[in-house]
């Protein structure tokens, strides 16, 4: 399973912002030079995590983004749900009824069913059980 580039683009958005606000609110240009990401995709990332809270936007010369709550309160499971719409390792363990029509091979599923739903929840209690405060205190470099 390979997470999308937008999860991983807005952790590293996030991170970087929880390491260097204590300076003031960050640009997404400077965001945008430590981490090698386009500007304008950081630019969409931010508003989508604004909207949902996580961020907040600070206007004017100095202006930029801070965390909305403090670091140790989002986790890494809030980043990346937010930015990717949420992880499914199969799309039947989707619970929104819109999201498809039925699993066509339900009756077949059997104990894989519940390995996938294991798989989830594995998945779920690592990276909520990860803040960004104790991502930030960490070198993310690689990844």
């Amino acid at each position: 399973m390979k997470t999308s580039s937008k999860a991983r683009y807005a952790l590293y958005l996030v991170v970087d912002i929880a390491r260097f606000q204590a300076n003031g609110a960050v640009s997404i240009r400077e965001i945008a030079e430590r981490q090698g990401i386009s500007i304008k995709y950081l630019e969409q990332i931010a508003t989508e995590l604004s909207k949902s809270g996580f961020l907040q936007s600070v206007r004017g010369a100095q202006g930029g983004y801070r965390l909305a709550r403090p670091a140790a309160e989002i986790s890494a499971g809030d980043i990346m749900r937010t930015a990717e719409g949420g992880f499914l390792p199969v799309s039947c363990l989707d619970t929104d009824p819109t999201a498809h029509n039925g699993c066509p091979r339900q009756g077949q599923c059997g104990s894989t069913a519940l390995f996938w739903a294991g798989l989830r929840g594995a998945i779920d209690t690592y990276i909520d059980g990860v803040s960004i405060e104790q991502l930030a205190g960490k070198d993310t470099s690689c990844g």
